[in-house]
């Protein structure tokens, strides 16, 4: 292991970007399995490298960008009743805080396919969760939208007894087959069979069969809810989901930036093995955090031989005594990235690091953590870049070499880096065309438009991802930031006494950087103010509004925001909490049943517009 290097691992991760994208395009190069091999070559030699930790990215070549109205966010996840049960608290103590005492949970089949979302008018896949690409010509191509248009977020899958009867044998994945009809113009004579023998299908969830109870009974009876569920489901699954049903608690609960917090993924564990610590290698992170990776004696798991499974923190390697001869358990569930779930026998070996191995600086505990607290750390300065170009997803180019190589030079700031030249990047060894790629990738980065929010959480303060960034934008605008009090921050819903002091404090520490950063003149889109939101005189203002189907006067999405403009609180389903249902064309009847059900006006798209052009004559 100590003959590889950073530069042998970006190596191995550009090679699989290609294969990968190869074979999104529909011309793959090596086999499904070699592929799957050098991934867990990957896993190996870096368990925590970030390609590892999500979906390989959809690269749908010639296909419109949609930026989705609301984030196709991920799902946290159960894999224990306790887990379960400490969620059902968090939903319940949350719904005290509004006054809600009686709530409902509804558990639905968690799909295993290609995500994406229909309004009816635009059909887009999840991308990478706030930007997706249009993926209509799914249904040119034969994909049947069960229930019909627009019925929102969901997957396309194809029949589970249709691909272990027919498929099988051809493909490792159902989902293989999906991605490959969604990416190429010419489908294999695979996808051709299914498509005409009617097997491959857009389910949005809100199709599904679904359980609905109180907490008490969802916790009592899970297990009969997710045999009952699966029974019934003839589509690959990977658990339940399982969210609170009213709107009010929803929204309330909001999200991070990861998940929404009002909803939870009901998985059962994943493989589990033995194994041995061999060594133990401390990485940097962006915060400075120095976590432990350990290397272990090889084992088999979940199909691949593991090597390397992260400690966590050094907390745990104190506390749990986590050195060489260690014999630990691991376990590899739907991730790709393999877990410690327990320590079998202590080491009397334990090793704690005293120094950064980026920058040799003194490490001081944080915590559980040992954090280096220089400004200077290569390692620390290298992740803060990368983080921000990641984040604001703007501009091309800057991967980890690259990073690594502008550093080494002397090119340790956003600000030098947003100032270089075409010429500066070749005078520091770049080739031609990527220097000109580079310098390129930067100016686009400042003339595209970005939301205020992005542009704020890609530097990275702690406490302050995407999720809580739009929350405080929308109490507080971003060039006043520069002087905003842990006291302000507080006020805010979300925001506790610690998490305001650190988000201050986070704040001061990057504000120079942050107002170099605008001074650039980057494109914002700012993010409305929640005060501004209640429109005087409006007619809807204050009014719960659930628009479904297609509309003919605009996208569904433009009337959403037009309704958030006139103070309505816009909602995604129907509840005691909605006041109007604006129906399109080829409007399912669940929601129209739920609303005559809950008591909820059901109106015309036309209704609605006069509701709306009122306002207008009257002003």
């Amino acid at each position: 292991m100590s003959d590889i290097t950073a530069d042998d691992i970006e190596d191995l991760v550009t090679q699989l970007k290609a294969y990968n994208d190869a074979y999104r395009r529909g011309v793959p190069l090596i086999s499904d399995l070699e592929y799957d091999r050098l991934v867990g070559k990957l896993q190996t030699l870096d368990p925590l490298h970030p390609f590892l930790s999500k979906v390989e990215p959809e690269l749908f070549e010639g296909k419109k960008e949609i930026r989705h109205p609301v984030p196709m966010l991920s799902i946290e996840k159960a894999y224990s009743r306790e887990a379960l049960e400490r969620f059902i608290s968090r939903v319940k103590k949350e719904a005290a805080e509004i006054g809600i005492q009686d709530i409902r949970f509804s558990v639905t089949p968690k799909l295993d396919g290609l995500a994406g979302r229909d309004d009816g008018e635009i059909f887009a896949s999840r991308g990478n969760g706030e930007v997706g690409y249009e993926i209509s010509s799914a249904f040119e191509k034969g994909i049947i939208p069960l229930g019909g248009r627009g019925r929102g977020i969901g997957e396309i899958v194809i029949k589970k007894s249709y691909f272990d009867e027919h498929l099988s044998n051809n493909f490792e994945h159902p989902r293989n087959l999906v991605v490959g009809i969604i990416n190429s113009d010419k489908l294999n004579e695979f996808a051709v069979k299914a498509i005409e023998d009617r097997a491959v299908f857009f389910v949005p969830y809100a199709e599904l069969e679904s359980w609905i109870g109180t907490p008490e009974e969802l916790v009592d009876q899970v297990e009969e809810i997710t045999r009952n569920l699966s029974a019934k489901t003839d589509y690959p699954m990977d658990g339940m989901v399982a969210g609170v049903t009213d709107e009010a608690v929803r929204e309330h609960m909001g999200s991070t930036a990861h998940h929404y917090r009002w909803q939870i993924a009901i998985k059962t564990k994943g493989e589990t093995a033995v194994t041995r610590v061999e060594n133990l290698v401390w990485q940097v992170g962006r915060t400075g955090n120095v976590t432990p990776v350990m290397e272990v004696m090889p084992v088999f798991l979940s199909g691949a031989t593991i090597r390397r499974v992260t400690a966590h923190n050094a907390g745990k390697v104190r506390d749990d005594k986590i050195g060489i001869g260690a014999e630990i358990e691991i376990i590899r569930s739907g991730e790709v990235i393999p877990k410690l779930e327990k320590v079998i026998t202590p080491s009397d070996q334990i090793a704690l690091p005293g120094f950064c191995p980026s920058c040799n600086s003194f490490l001081q505990w944080d915590n559980d953590f040992l954090k280096c607290m220089a400004s200077f750390c290569p390692a620390q300065i290298e992740q803060g870049i990368i983080h921000f170009f990641k984040t604001l997803g703007t501009a091309e180019w800057f991967g980890i070499k690259t990073v690594q190589k502008l550093v080494e030079d002397g090119f340790n700031s956003l600000v030098q880096i947003y100032v270089m030249t075409e010429k500066d990047f070749l005078d520091i060894g770049f080739g031609p065309v990527q220097s000109k790629n580079l310098w390129n990738a930067i100016q686009t980065s400042i003339k595209k438009p970005v939301e205020d929010w992005r542009f704020l959480a890609a530097f990275g303060i702690p406490d302050l991802g995407t999720g809580d960034s739009r929350k405080l934008l929308s109490h507080i605008r971003l060039e006043d930031l520069g002087k905003v009090r842990k006291e302000e921050i507080i006020q805010i819903h979300g925001f506790g006494e610690k998490t305001g002091e650190s988000i201050q404090k986070g704040i001061e520490r990057v504000w120079n950087i942050i107002q170099n950063m605008l001074s650039m003149g980057f494109t914002l889109e700012m993010t409305p103010l929640a005060h501004e939101k209640k429109t005087s005189g409006s007619p809807i203002a204050g009014k719960g509004i659930v628009f479904t189907g297609k509309m003919k006067k605009g996208s569904r999405e433009d009337m959403q925001v037009q309704a958030r403009k006139l103070g309505a609180n816009v909602q995604t389903t129907v509840s005691g909490k909605t006041d109007y249902l604006v129906c399109g064309e080829n409007v399912g009847d669940s929601k129209i049943r739920k609303a005559k059900q809950l008591g909820v006006k059901t109106i015309t798209e036309e209704d609605y517009l006069h509701i709306v052009e009122s306002l207008n004559t009257a002003l």
